[in-house]
């Protein structure tokens, strides 16, 4: 068990005073009725609950720090709630125990907490349940067209969340009334959701325009032709010009992404990439080693300057 005073963050030396104000500063912080099914904050607050029983006995403290019992005590402390005491009698109380002068004023700081008031002016406990946040991994077509994807969270509830059509990477979702329930009847959080858009092997998205490289052998770039191009909802046909060259740029209309704001539709933007055959062509061959271009070309000319 770990030391009660590193626990609390406090010295060896410090006051009585100092480890009330350390044991009340973590507790309005790890409190597990501000924390529901946290399981991390249950077991920092039980430590620093434990660490706080121990040290406010003055008989405690001082076999503890002779070295007569160790960091657990004469007994190991049971976690306690704030829900468990704050109605009981004839029991200690659970808010003086937790550095609170009374039940009530730890009432009205977890009520104002999540800004539902203070229990005297409302007679009960109410607030709002704590807002929640995932990561969901969307593809680049759900992104770009829109879908509607499951997540599982941890307790086996499900959400479905509907990526907006032209969704961007990191954008996040506010689904409304998804969180945490609420305190004494009081409204739900919300669950707000980052996607993460995963890249495509061959599609690139800049703004709302699709960026895409297209092979086309070296018959269809001279001679020209009608081919089938991909774009994000599927194939469409094409016309390649005579003489379309490596890194020509061709535009296909309204065949990008939509933007919201503006309702219009971006661009498919298709660079040409020629490509030669994988095959031996002899006739190919034989034809270029006596085949004079009428308008000579010096390709590296730049380069060379």
């Amino acid at each position: 068990m770990k030391d009660p005073y590193e626990t609390l963050g406090v010295a060896r030396t410090a006051t009585d005073k100092e480890i009330k104000d350390a044991f009340k500063k973590l507790a309005r912080k790890y409190h597990p009725d501000l924390h529901p099914d946290d399981k991390t904050a249950e077991a920092r607050f039980k430590a620093i609950s434990a660490a706080n029983d121990l040290l406010k006995d003055k008989e405690k403290r001082r076999r503890f720090d002779a070295g007569e019992i160790d960091a657990s005590g004469a007994e190991k402390p049971q976690q306690r709630y704030y829900r468990d005491f704050a109605d009981g009698s004839g029991a200690a109380s659970h808010a003086a125990q937790d550095g609170f002068a009374s039940n009530e004023d730890l009432e009205d700081f977890l009520a104002r907490a999540f800004g539902g008031g203070t229990r005297r002016s409302q007679g009960s406990f109410r607030a709002r349940g704590q807002d929640v946040s995932y990561v969901l991994p969307v593809s680049f077509l759900d992104a770009a067209n829109g879908a509607v994807r499951t997540i599982t969270l941890p307790e086996g509830k499900t959400l479905n969340v509907s990526i907006p059509e032209g969704a961007d990477d990191r954008q996040m979702l506010r689904l409304k009334g998804q969180g945490m329930p609420g305190f004494g009847g009081g409204p739900a959080g919300d669950a707000f959701v980052e996607l993460h858009v995963e890249p495509h092997p061959f599609f690139h998205r800049k703004d709302d325009n699709i960026h895409v490289e297209v092979p086309v052998t070296l018959k269809e770039a001279i001679l020209g032709a009608r081919i089938n191009v991909p774009t994000i909802t599927g194939p469409v046909a094409m016309t390649i010009p005579k003489g379309a060259n490596t890194g020509q740029t061709l535009r296909l209309r309204d065949k990008g992404v939509l933007d919201r704001k503006s309702g219009k539709r971006g661009h498919q933007l298709i660079a040409l990439k020629v490509v030669l055959p994988a095959g031996e062509e002899p006739e190919l061959a034989a034809f270029l080693e006596t085949w004079q271009p009428k308008s000579p070309d010096e390709p590296r000319r730049e380069m060379l300057k």
